[in-house]
């Protein structure tokens, strides 16, 4: 790695597996101390284990993104600690249910948005001030292309990256005026355990894995990116304004 990192201090959520897991070893791997927030305790452990024994550092942070005040604490401690912060990785999620509309039940639909939008909209009012203290703070939020498909029965997962990607896009028009930098990204598929859940009949070797998706996704921390307010579709490898077709 090129360390393009080095001394970055980087807060990655759903960092316990999948894409999330990937992309915070890549982030240590540049240099970056990674706080690492998940909810399962043994995956942390597991990164934590490869990235101490690649040279790199990290601080575990298991909590349950349903702990609302859990998360409006998150950005105290860190202030408290390192007095900012350089990099926002928003990757954890949840798939929620594919259903008609119609069948979802209420606590599904409750639990899903708490999880996908509450938490990401507590996250970003936790971080937003350590991140304009960074001489070059940048936010990830993850998407997905179901935010502009919408395709039948994906309502609630297309709701909640729907919301995320409108946040993101506020949030940057908010910060245009700083360094801060923000922006969507859509992985597309990926041989991930949700992937598996949303299409048990697809073979995972015909996609890409969390490791190669992550690493079109780490570069989007680093200082030289200007874009903000945008949607980055990783099989692409490029930026898309939100007026061009997704």
């Amino acid at each position: 790695m090129t360390q393009r990192l080095k001394d970055k201090i980087a807060l990655v959520t759903g960092a316990s597996r999948g894409i999330g897991y990937q992309i915070a070893k890549q982030l240590a791997a540049e240099g970056a101390h990674v706080i690492a927030l998940a909810r399962t305790v043994g995956g942390l452990e597991e990164l934590d284990d490869e990235i101490k024994s690649a040279g790199g550092s990290a601080t575990l942070v298991p909590l349950d993104l349903t702990d609302g005040s859990g998360i409006d604490r998150l950005g105290g401690a860190i202030h408290e600690r390192w007095g900012r912060l350089d990099v926002f990785v928003a990757n954890a999620g949840m798939l929620g249910v594919l259903s008609p509309i119609g069948h979802i039940e209420a606590k599904t639909f409750a639990l899903t948005m708490e999880v996908n939008v509450n938490a990401t909209w507590r996250l970003i009012r936790s971080v937003d001030p350590l991140l304009r203290k960074s001489e070059a703070g940048r936010g990830i939020v993850m998407s997905s292309g179901a935010a502009h498909s919408a395709k039948a029965y994906w309502g609630l997962y297309a709701a909640t990256k729907a919301a995320c990607e409108a946040l993101v896009r506020s949030w940057a028009n908010e910060t245009m005026n700083t360094p801060l930098r923000v922006n969507s990204v859509n992985p597309g598929a990926t041989r991930t355990a949700m992937r598996k859940l949303a299409m048990p009949g697809e073979d995972p070797k015909t996609l890409p894995t969390a490791r190669e998706v992550a690493a079109k996704i780490v570069p989007l921390a680093f200082s030289d990116v200007t874009e903000t307010g945008k949607l980055f579709d990783v099989r692409q490898n490029r930026f898309l304004d939100y007026r061009d077709p997704a």
